[in-house]
């Protein structure tokens, strides 16, 4: 069978995210970039994989799956369920928990960082302090929240990785691409979930791969 294709640039954390599961599900796949200066994601071709215009997109077969989440779900439904625990009612029901938490609550917090820190001066402006000011006084407050958790249990969803750990990685990854990867030191607990994760071959690859 033909690897899975997924459209977008690691220097997309979305994306990322994406491969990071992928990789640790084991699933056969390449990377496709999509040239956003030739607004190539606006294209027929990716619009028929992502109708909103946007990456990343996966293709496996017939099969087009966009929004990132539900790739990597996809990912590991597909090639290891246990990530998502789905044949045990109470750990699925805490990797669900704790997916929303990384979507609504940690990454909603780390994206208006990353954006300002990140994106902003790659397209010319300037980074808006205040907003990044703002913004980690909210991630603290999330940490916080992890830093219980974790004294309780080795990942978030329980004392088993899954999903939940996974997807975290990629928005984290970027975080100490800026000056503010420090936050994290206050939690040490947080700390060593997260080089638990740094451990793991599927994330080297995938870290390696955001470098340039």
């Amino acid at each position: 069978m033909a690897p899975m294709k997924l459209y977008g640039a690691t220097m997309s954390w979305n994306v990322t995210r994406c491969a990071v599961a992928l990789e640790e599900a084991g699933a056969e796949y390449e990377i496709v970039p999509i040239n956003f200066a030739t607004a190539e994601h606006k294209s027929p071709e990716h619009l028929a994989r992502n109708p909103f215009g946007q990456v990343p997109a996966l293709q496996d077969g017939d099969l087009c799956i966009w929004e990132s989440r539900a790739i990597c779900k996809y990912a590991a439904r597909k090639n290891k369920p246990e990530l998502l625990k789905e044949g045990n009612l109470v750990e699925s029901a805490m990797v669900d928990v704790w997916m929303e938490v990384e979507a609504n609550q940690y990454t909603s917090v780390l994206d208006a960082i990353l954006f300002q820190c990140l994106i902003s001066p790659m397209l010319g402006g300037t980074t808006d302090q205040k907003v990044v000011e703002d913004n980690l006084e909210k991630l603290k407050k999330v940490l916080e929240v992890y830093e219980a958790r974790l004294t309780k249990y080795k990942y978030l969803a329980g004392d088993f990785l899954s999903l939940a750990d996974l997807n975290h990685v990629s928005a984290t990854l970027c975080l100490f691409a800026t000056p503010h990867a420090s936050v994290l030191d206050g939690y040490p607990h947080v700390k060593a979930w997260w080089s638990s994760l740094m451990e793991r071959p599927s994330v080297q690859k995938v870290a390696a791969l955001m470098k340039p």
